[in-house]
């Protein structure tokens, strides 16, 4: 693997991935942003550390530690909106979610540097989650995807109000099997925290790629509301307030919840034939 790639490979049936948690940005870009904090302004933070026990429970980690800056590995790579007619950010995001320029007045990213770019970080991403597939399906009939995500509760401008604190995402249905759905909503039902399936946010790329319930392949996509694991101020955040430090205390609660979640992943792959 690549300095920038990090793959732990576990005999579990079950991938968990983290494509937004990174926050490196190779040089040759950052020069052109307008700041390094409003280029990782939208990482995934602290998801990582949030789900640092999954490898404890056999499961494969794929990791990338590239900025979503650069490129975001969760977009349709042919640049087609995963949500037609709402607010969205690119393959090679241009402004922040909540609509801000990344990019300084006459140092805009270039379409022709796509290309480059998707070969340097999102094709071997996706390959490294095509490998794993593959070498975990030579052991297993029934392989889960679960691919972990975060974002701020409130964003006028992706979503209206306040995000349920778990977002559910699993193509609108499509992209597993529905025991596995009810298993990972009940995990969530039996907390304090509320949820949502296939709401604003039902799954990105990487679900809807790699999702292949006839095959064995069963993804979802969980999208936490930062809230419910770190401390949040709801609405927008300034430079120095934002990200708010990982607090193993506030996060157990969220976290006690996620080992629920991965556990019935197991329990559902396991016991499917």
């Amino acid at each position: 693997m690549t300095s920038w790639l990090t793959v732990r490979r576990g005999d579990a049936p079950l991938i968990v991935s983290f494509p937004h948690t990174g926050t490196e940005i190779p040089a040759e870009y950052d020069s052109r942003l307008v700041s390094p904090w409003l280029a990782r302004k939208d990482a995934d933070w602290w998801i990582d550390k949030l789900y640092d026990f999954a490898a404890g429970l056999g499961a494969t980690t794929i990791h990338t530690a590239i900025s979503r800056t650069v490129i975001d590995v969760n977009r349709n790579p042919t640049g087609v909106s995963l949500y037609p007619g709402q607010a969205t950010t690119e393959l090679c995001p241009t402004t922040t979610f909540d609509g801000e320029p990344l990019y300084k007045a006459g140092a805009e990213l270039d379409p022709a540097e796509v290309p480059e770019r998707r070969a340097l970080y999102f094709d071997p991403y996706h390959a490294a989650i095509e490998q794993e597939i593959a070498r975990l399906r030579q052991i297993h009939p029934t392989v889960v995807i679960y691919d972990c995500h975060s974002i701020r509760s409130v964003i006028p401008r992706l979503f209206e109000g306040e995000l349920p604190n778990f977002n559910i995402g699993t193509n609108s249905g499509t992209s597993c099997d529905p025991a596995l759905t009810a298993a990972v909503e009940a995990d969530c039902d039996a907390t304090k925290f509320n949820r949502v399936t296939n709401g604003r946010f039902t799954g990105g790329w990487i679900t809807r790629r790699h999702g292949d319930p006839k095959s064995g392949v069963h993804t979802i996509q969980m999208e936490l509301a930062c809230r419910g694991y770190m401390p949040e101020t709801l609405g927008p955040v300034g430079e120095g307030e934002w990200p708010t430090a990982y607090d193993p205390a506030y996060a157990r609660p969220m976290r006690e919840a996620l080992t629920a979640i991965l556990n019935s992943c197991l329990h559902f792959a396991r016991q499917e034939t």
